[in-house]
C-alpha cells in the first residue's frame, strides 16, 4: 500500500467505505487514490495547478480544473451529491471561506476542513515579543508573500460555525507533525497547530 501523510490518514479515519467524495484542491489525487484503493469510495477532485489535474488525471481519477473563489461549486454539482467533501489546508486562502462552507455543505452532507491554528502560543508570543507577523513551521511564509488571507484559531471556526447552525462531529487537535498531546485535547487553541474538523448541518 503507498505512503499517505500523517494528515491523510487523519482524514482517511473518518471516511466510510462505499461513499461519495469530492476533495477540494486535491492536487495530485493521492489522497482520493487513497480513498478509492482502500475504501471502494466513489471521488472527485477540484483542482486549479493544470500539472497536478495531469497528475489526478493519470491515476484515473475524476478531477476539475476550477478556482475555489470564482466558481459556485452549485454550477457543477447537485445537492447532497456527497456523503464528504473534503478541504485540507485551504480554508485560509480562499477569499470567502464562510461562502465556500455553505456551498460544501449544500453538495455535501458532511465536511472535513483542516487549516492551521493562528492562535498557538508561538504564534502569540512572537507578535508580543518581536511586534512582527509570526512565521512557524505550519504558517512558514512571510507577510507579503503568504498565500493566506484569511488568517483564523480554532475558536474562531468554532465561532463559524455556531453562527452558521453547524454541528462539529469530531475534531482532532495536532502539532506540525501531526501528533496530539494530552495538552492539545485540554487547550487546543493555545497549543494546537492545526486542526482537522467534520462539521455538518445541525438536525
Amino acid at each position: 500500500m503507498k505512503q499517505i501523510s500523517p494528515e491523510f490518514k487523519l482524514i482517511s479515519d473518518w471516511i466510510t467505505p462505499n461513499s461519495r467524495v469530492l476533495d477540494l484542491g486535491c492536487g495530485d489525487g493521492t489522497l482520493l487514490e487513497h480513498l478509492i484503493d482502500t475504501y471502494s469510495i466513489t471521488g472527485y477532485g477540484m483542482e486549479l495547478d493544470p500539472k497536478k489535474n495531469v497528475q489526478a488525471i493519470q491515476k484515473d481519477i475524476n478531477v476539475i480544473q476550477s478556482d475555489l473563489n470564482n466558481h459556485d461549486l452549485a454550477e457543477y454539482f447537485d445537492e447532497n451529491s456527497f456523503d464528504f467533501v473534503i478541504m485540507t489546508q485551504a480554508l485560509q486562502v480562499v477569499s470567502r471561506p464562510d461562502e465556500l462552507l455553505d456551498d460544501m455543505l449544500a453538495i455535501g452532507k458532511q465536511c472535513i476542513i483542516t487549516f492551521p491554528n493562528f492562535g498557538h502560543w508561538r504564534m502569540r508570543l512572537q507578535l508580543l515579543t518581536n511586534g512582527r507577523m509570526p512565521e512557524t513551521d505550519t504558517l512558514p511564509y512571510r507577510w507579503y508573500d503568504t498565500p493566506n488571507i484569511h488568517m483564523c484559531t480554532f475558536n474562531d471556526f468554532e465561532d463559524l460555525c455556531e453562527e452558521k447552525g453547524l454541528e462539529v462531529v469530531a475534531r482532532t487537535v495536532v502539532n506540525a507533525q501531526h501528533r496530539s498531546t494530552m495538552g492539545m485535547r485540554i487547550a487546543p487553541n493555545l497549543l494546537g497547530e492545526v486542526a482537522l474538523y467534520q462539521v455538518q448541518k445541525k438536525s
